[in-house]
């Protein structure tokens, strides 16, 4: 773990190394502080000697302010590190995330990946500037003022070596109550998100329920549950202060016993036992520092193995050696093709799929919900891989693609439309980077979306708000459509992507499609048959496997499920339209 999280310091390696250097210059120089003051009390002071006071008074106020400096530039450096750390660790998530496949993502939910990239990285850089700052610090402050103490006087410095194996029990034990309770947590935390996130995308749906007392109660169970875990974790962790106090206080008292008692028999002077006392603060001053970095650790312990796995999950689609950098042509073939999204062949969501589809040919697919219709399209540009058999496009298998330059042949217009906040320029180029202005109109009267941008007052330079809630269902269709038709495929695919649009700007879209891109191969998802009747062959699915194969005429003589669909959308007058 600690090893993957290391490789994101990378360029602020340097820095990350300065800061204990400067830390163990400023603890030096803090510990030298208690000894030229004894020397200041008892050659000084007890003797009367100006010359010599004001010498040390000297010294003092170089080694504070020389201390000072480097205390400021190891706690810039620190900072400095700690946030360049998070910022390569948000980057590396970040990427990791989008070279995943669908089956990686699903792994991980939306919340959870949100989750990671926020809390659990702040949480380990904290941690992190902790380590490099206080968990340098403590050590040397504790090393030097162990040394400087023994130096003075050892007996009375065996105290402090009484009280580290106490503190050092208290530590380890609060640890293990806590870790699992941060587990647990964080866990949560996913679910809080997940609620929120919900809740954010469906604020309609919610509001004509009339659902909000419903949404906030689940909100409260939630946040609840955090609470009840913080306050038992942070209930544990305040029996650290208490702790170390005792400890401080006990010393302290042990140390003015005995000291006094020394200073009476003459074997110890009064800067001595002065020093000494500076030096029990900054030794156990440096034990709760340490218990401090303890406590973090802990808390950055979980999110670190959450982040870890993240950066190590391995993505399950990736290139052969020598991918193949040219997609031929529209041909797909599906040859005894098997599918399941846990790749378990005992769980298949499609079975024995076998078809041979020409270049330029339009394919309608239509079956009931949960027959797999979507999930035999996805197969095309790789989303997901085949658990079973092979598919080819342009007659080569698909795994032999390297895969930016399959889907780059591929468009996709999922059944969820999604557009992103910015101008509808900005989100039509998402298709192509480089269209001009006059390819983005042409791809946009091809999915009949021309008339209603311009009706915007700003035209095709109309911001779109996030999530596209300031168009309508049949426009936002439309828009990603005309996203799709930019990257100019071999293979269109439209994933129930005109079941808002009315069936008269359907059926233009269809012609434009015959018209204009008669070489791309077109596949046509829907549930009514009026979107699909006139497309070179459709395919009736049906638990997963392919039912039947046909024209609108064939599959009105031969099959059975197409028969009542068409009888049932009859009567519905889903047909008024056809001639």
């Amino acid at each position: 773990m600690l090893k993957q999280l290391a490789k994101s310091v990378r360029q602020y390696k340097k820095i990350a190394i300065l800061s204990p250097l400067f830390i163990t210059m400023e603890v030096i120089l803090e510990v030298t502080i208690p000894f030229l003051m004894a020397n200041l009390i008892d050659q000084g002071i007890g003797s009367g000697d100006i010359a010599y006071i004001t010498k040390m008074g000297i010294y003092l106020v170089i080694a504070a302010l020389v201390s000072l400096t480097f205390g400021a530039l190891a706690g810039r450096a620190a900072a400095e590190a700690a946030a360049g750390f998070a910022r390569n660790l948000r980057h590396d998530m970040y990427y990791a995330v989008q070279n995943f496949s669908f089956s990686n993502i699903d792994k991980f939910s939306t919340a959870s990946i949100v989750t990671r990239l926020t809390t659990d990285v702040q949480n380990v850089q904290m941690a992190f500037m902790m380590i490099i700052r206080i968990a340098a610090r403590a050590p040397a402050m504790l090393l030097f003022s162990l040394f400087m103490s023994f130096s003075i006087n050892s007996k009375i410095s065996l105290i402090f070596l009484a009280v580290i194996p106490v503190l050092g029990f208290a530590l380890f034990y609060i640890i293990g109550i806590v870790h699992p309770v941060f587990v647990r947590v964080f866990r949560t935390y996913d679910k809080l998100n997940n609620v929120v996130q919900e809740n954010l995308r469906g604020i309609r749906v919610v509001k004509s329920f009339v659902r909000e007392e419903f949404e906030t109660r689940k909100f409260k169970e939630v946040s609840q549950a955090i609470f009840k875990d913080f306050s038992k974790a942070e209930k544990t962790i305040a029996f650290n202060t208490p702790i170390m106090q005792t400890c401080i206080y006990t010393t302290m008292l042990l140390i003015a016993w005995n000291g006094a008692h020394l200073i009476v028999a003459g074997s110890m002077t009064t800067g001595q036992l002065v020093s000494l006392f500076s030096y029990v603060m900054m030794i156990l001053m440096s034990l709760m520092m340490l218990s401090f970095v303890f406590v973090m650790v802990i808390i950055s312990r979980t999110s670190a193995a959450r982040i870890t796995e993240l950066l190590e999950e391995k993505p399950d689609l990736v290139n052969k050696e020598q991918p193949v950098y040219n997609v031929k042509n529209g041909a797909i073939s599906f040859q005894n093709v098997d599918f399941s999204y846990s790749n378990d062949k005992d769980k298949l969501c499609l079975t024995g799929i076998d078809i041979d589809i020409r270049s330029g040919e339009t394919i309608g697919i239509i079956g009931g919900t949960g027959s797999s219709k979507t999930s035999m399209v996805q197969l095309i540009p790789r989303l997901y891989d085949v658990t079973r058999g092979s598919l080819s496009v342009g007659g080569v298998d698909v795994r032999d693609y390297d895969i930016k330059t399959l889907r780059n042949a591929v468009a996709m217009v999922l059944q969820k439309n999604i557009l992103f906040s910015g101008t509808i320029k900005e989100n039509l180029r998402w298709g192509n980077a480089e269209a001009t202005d006059a390819e983005l109109v042409q791809a946009c009267k091809l999915a009949q979306a021309h008339d209603f941008i311009q009706s915007f007052p700003q035209g095709y330079d109309t911001h779109i708000e996030q999530g596209g809630t300031n168009v309508s269902g049949g426009q936002k269709q439309r828009l990603t459509i005309a996203r799709a038709l930019l990257k100019k495929p071999k293979i269109l695919i439209l994933d129930d992507s005109t079941s808002a649009v009315d069936t008269q700007t359907e059926a233009q879209i269809r012609e434009a499609f015959n018209n204009e891109i008669p070489d791309t191969t077109k596949f046509i998802i829907s549930q009514r048959i009026s979107s699909v009747e006139k497309a070179d062959r459709i395919i009736v699915m049906e638990n997963g496997r392919i039912d039947a194969v046909g024209t609108h005429a064939e599959l009105l003589k031969t099959n059975k499920i197409y028969q009542e669909v068409f009888n049932s959308q009859m009567e519905g007058g889903d047909f008024d339209e056809i001639q």
